[in-house]
């Protein structure tokens, strides 16, 4: 996939969904092309890592999309781990995955809330779970929190790539 820069003169829905998009791809493009070392690879002293990072934002796309709009239960790999043990168990089990898994699991979990995101009627509707407050999220919420958490990761993610091999880039 190419990156497609979000429409300037799109209404609501077409400029979040296309922000989105745009941050999804520019995560991608941050890790293409490493092998599973330079994927573990951190900057210190931060343990994060770009592995890490890719399955991370699946599960994010798992838990916003299909747990708190849809209301469904973790589905796998998700359902079978243990969260109390290790609450970060996306970042640190990534380094037993290959690159190929990893992006095979990202575009799996992308593909699925393109699903919901399409099936949900208008940015109004609301999510079947609630958050901390008792309130439940619109989907309009969720999609800026969604283009928050790439964009975050992505500022993350463009440190440690330069780190590894030198690519710099927007």
């Amino acid at each position: 996939m190419t990156r497609v820069d979000p429409p300037p003169t799109g209404d609501e829905a077409a400029t979040l969904l296309g922000y989105l998009d745009y941050h999804r791809e520019t995560l991608r493009t941050k890790v293409a092309g490493l092998d599973a070392a330079q994927l573990d690879t951190t900057l210190p002293p931060s343990a994060m890592t770009l592995g890490g990072m890719v399955k991370h934002l699946a599960f994010v796309e798992h838990w916003w999309f299909r747990c708190v709009l849809e209301g469904h239960e973790y589905g796998e790999p998700w359902a079978s781990v243990d969260w109390d043990a290790d609450a970060d168990w996306d970042w640190h089990s990534a380094v037993d995955d290959t690159p190929e898994e990893l992006l095979t699991l990202l575009d799996a979990e992308i593909a699925a809330s393109d699903r919901t995101i399409r099936g949900a009627g208008d940015l109004g509707q609301l999510s079947q779970r609630t958050g901390r407050a008792g309130s439940p999220f619109s989907l309009r919420w969720i999609l800026v929190h969604m283009i928050e958490e790439y964009a975050r990761h992505n500022g993350h993610a463009d440190l440690i790539r330069e780190s590894i091999d030198g690519a710099t880039g927007e």
